[in-house]
């Protein structure tokens, strides 16, 4: 039975590659920051390792046949935790390294995006088989970033701005097909089923929410947001995600500022 390594397999796309897989009767391990205090999946053996670090990362990998890299974050370090990752996969025989990315990583200049990119060619550079796929933002994303503005009666939004949000668990099971398979280098790119505009993804979580807030168009400058503007976060031909946001915020009605 083949063995695999999930990293940031305590987190929202994480956790549920894991049970993805555990579903399917396969070896799983998940490896994170920290042990998590009670286990969100049961099933997977668990491996405290901070990849940017690196250290217990040689024995989370022994014998892993596919590593299913989502550990991420906007904070910084994600390069050094992949030339961590590849190494190890590397030095342990890794056969197959499937990684996450974002659509839009190659042309808009965002910090944290310029990461993912490089992660990307890391990966691609790996010399172990490997396979990357870009996908929307997910439901929850566009959720967190509305909320975190619905603390003030105005709630401003970046106008000419729209994006496609995509369910995640339709995205662990992509990446739990894409691990049982074969190195496929770059797939398609998958996009969520509706691209709204900022503006009408703002009202449907206010609505759902149950909050009154005036959403105010803010107009803003730079390579980044002219990106955003241009439609290059989104994939309108691969739009191949079936939940939509509305009906991800029915499940979240009364959600909590």
């Amino acid at each position: 039975m083949a063995t695999f390594l999930v990293t940031g397999g305590t987190g929202t796309l994480g956790r549920a590659v894991v049970g993805r897989l555990l579903d399917g009767g396969h070896d799983v391990r998940s490896l994170s920051r920290r042990l998590p205090a009670a286990p969100p999946v049961p099933g997977p053996r668990h491996h405290a390792v901070d990849l940017r670090d690196g250290t217990g990362l040689a024995e989370a990998v022994a014998g892993v046949e596919t590593v299913v890299h989502c550990a991420s974050t906007p904070s910084g370090g994600d390069e050094e935790a992949a030339g961590h990752l590849v190494a190890a996969a590397r030095a342990a025989g890794v056969r197959h390294l499937v990684h996450i990315s974002i659509v839009g990583v190659g042309s808009i200049p965002l910090g944290y995006y310029k990461a993912k990119r490089s992660v990307e060619r890391i990966v691609e550079q790996s010399g172990t088989g490997w396979t990357i796929l870009r996908t929307t933002q997910f439901h929850d994303l566009v959720l967190r970033v509305v909320k975190a503005g619905a603390h003030s009666p105005l709630l401003p939004y970046p106008s000419g701005v729209r994006v496609q949000p995509i369910e995640v668990r339709e995205v662990a099971a992509r990446m739990a097909e894409l691990a049982l398979g074969e190195p496929a280098g770059r797939v398609p790119d998958m996009g969520g089923p509706q691209v709204l505009t900022a503006r009408e993804a703002v009202r449907l979580t206010l609505r759902y929410g149950g909050r009154r807030r005036l959403p105010v168009p803010l107009w803003l400058p730079g390579r980044t947001m002219a990106g955003f503007r241009a439609g290059e976060n989104l994939a309108p031909g691969h739009a191949v995600g079936e939940r939509t946001y509305e009906q991800f915020l029915a499940e979240r009605a009364g959600w909590r500022v």
